[in-house]
């Protein structure tokens, strides 16, 4: 595909659906804000997770080269806690937590950014960053050895939230502190404390304040000045509004161009915390559905909007992958590149030009899907697969798919039939050979007997011009 010049995306800065306009022709360059990896990613980091690996999918469908930053953050306050808590070194604790991100995001085939940058390696660049906003006069060291950034010597605090300084003050919660100027001021660097690791720095040892991790790391792989940043909703203030007083007051000029959000997840029309009882982890999910019915359903709704989740939508999302599979089975489909001029495939390029709307995307596989079942040609079926693909969806092939039960989770210990696929379809085959064999010398009894066994198990054997195939039932 050419490059893109259609696409459209909200921007939360201008509160407007604006035309994207890559800063460099042809290249974008992107930030996204990922995990403190103090404890395994839940449900909601992988909304924004998902999400985000789309935007990136498609902008390189479209012909961009993107260089895509996701960080970590693998020191603050709650991973000393953590860690304190189990009784383990920080390096032990984010290392595990980081293996387990990795894992969960390759099941729900979430793509590795172009660079994957961890704060610990990025202290320096902070503490320059830090430097300049004190001699700019926007920045202060407190009688504590904090140091502050002062929300109110930067005019434009409060464009990204909407919420004014006087607003702030009204409605503050802010625990008073004696070492700041001002309550709403935030901190930039903090003082070494017993037992915490620490950096030297011009202030004394210390470590860095989160949001200024991001501003410098973002500053490091991608400039002073990019195209995207993109988050979760909950980032939107203070982080994001944080980010941009740290960058724009150390530059002096426009940080990012577009800033993207991903609206909140619900479980059962409750926003998902702790205290209610209904936090899931991805972990625990995918031992109780198939990733890709969990990343299809994270895509069905689109990215700015709050989304439910409950068993019978999970579900629901099951059922609807698998009417996507069942239209490619038997069919001769090849991955390659789509061809754009088809009136689906441009529906479907239109749907993801306007601001990611999935599902008016998946609407276009669906309507592609009722074609293959239709056609006796495979080229609507290949013009399914290859878009889906952009997705990343229907990895699989639809044989695989019915074979490991059609998403479903099928043992009482919650895993998988993946993991033994291989032995059990193996015996399958085997089983089916015997009775092509009977069959042959037309012994039907023992051929139906095999069937009938077959199907006790839940094994459905399907007869056709290309021989037999199998499926769970």
């Amino acid at each position: 595909m050419s490059i893109q010049t259609m696409l459209k995306l909200f921007n939360t800065l201008t509160r407007s659906v604006v035309q994207f306009q890559s800063i460099e022709p042809g290249k974008v360059r992107m930030y996204v804000c990922g995990m403190t990896v103090y404890d395994r990613c839940h449900l909601g980091h992988a909304r924004m997770l998902v999400n985000f690996d789309l935007v990136y999918r498609w902008l390189q469908a479209s012909g961009y080269i993107v260089t895509y930053v996701r960080n970590i953050t693998d020191i603050d306050d709650k991973i000393i806690e953590r860690a304190a808590k189990n009784h383990e070194t920080i390096g032990a604790l984010t290392g595990r937590m980081i293996d387990a991100m990795h894992s969960d995001l390759s099941r729900l085939n979430v793509l590795p950014p172009t660079f994957e940058p961890r704060a610990t390696e990025h202290v320096p660049g902070m503490i320059v960053m830090i430097e300049t906003l004190i001699s700019r006069g926007l920045a202060y060291v407190g009688s504590n050895g904090d140091v502050y950034y002062s929300v109110r010597d930067f005019p434009g605090y409060g464009k990204l939230s909407g919420k004014s300084l006087e607003d702030l003050r009204a409605g503050e919660r802010i625990a008073i502190d004696t070492h700041k100027k001002d309550p709403l001021d935030f901190v930039l660097w903090k003082a070494a404390k017993p037992d915490e690791p620490n950096w030297p720095s011009p202030w004394g040892p210390g470590r860095p304040g989160w949001h200024i991790e991001c501003s410098a790391m973002s500053e490091h792989f991608l400039g002073e000045h990019f195209d995207i940043h993109g988050g979760g909703h909950d980032l939107q203030f203070p982080h994001h509004e944080n980010e941009i007083a740290q960058s724009e007051g150390a530059h002096g000029h426009p940080f990012v161009n577009v800033w993207m959000h991903n609206g909140f997840l619900r479980v059962n029309d409750e926003k998902m915390s702790k205290s209610l009882g209904n936090f899931f982890t991805i972990e625990e999910v995918l031992k109780v559905f198939d990733a890709e019915v969990i990343r299809f359903f994270l895509l069905r709704g689109h990215y700015r909007s709050p989304l439910n989740y409950t068993d019978s939508h999970l579900e629901d999302a099951r059922q609807a992958l698998n009417t996507l599979y069942t239209a490619l089975r038997g069919r001769e489909v090849t991955a390659g590149a789509v061809d754009w001029n088809d009136e689906a495939a441009q529906q479907f390029k239109d749907a993801l030009d306007d601001d990611f709307n999935t599902p008016e995307a998946v609407a276009v596989l669906f309507a592609l899907a009722r074609e293959t079942n239709r056609s006796a040609s495979d080229a609507v079926a290949t013009q399914l697969y290859r878009l889906a693909q952009i997705m990343g969806l229907l990895g699989r092939s639809p044989d695989r798919w019915m074979q490991e039960g059609a998403g479903r989770i099928l043992n009482d210990a919650g895993v998988s039939p993946v993991s033994h696929a291989a032995s059990e379809a193996g015996r399958i085959e085997a089983l089916i050979q015997d009775r092509n064999a009977a069959r042959s010398i037309k012994n039907f009894v023992e051929a139906d007997r095999i069937r009938r066994a077959l199907l006790a198990e839940g094994i459905v054997l399907e007869d056709g011009p290309q021989g037999t195939i199998w499926r769970r039932g």
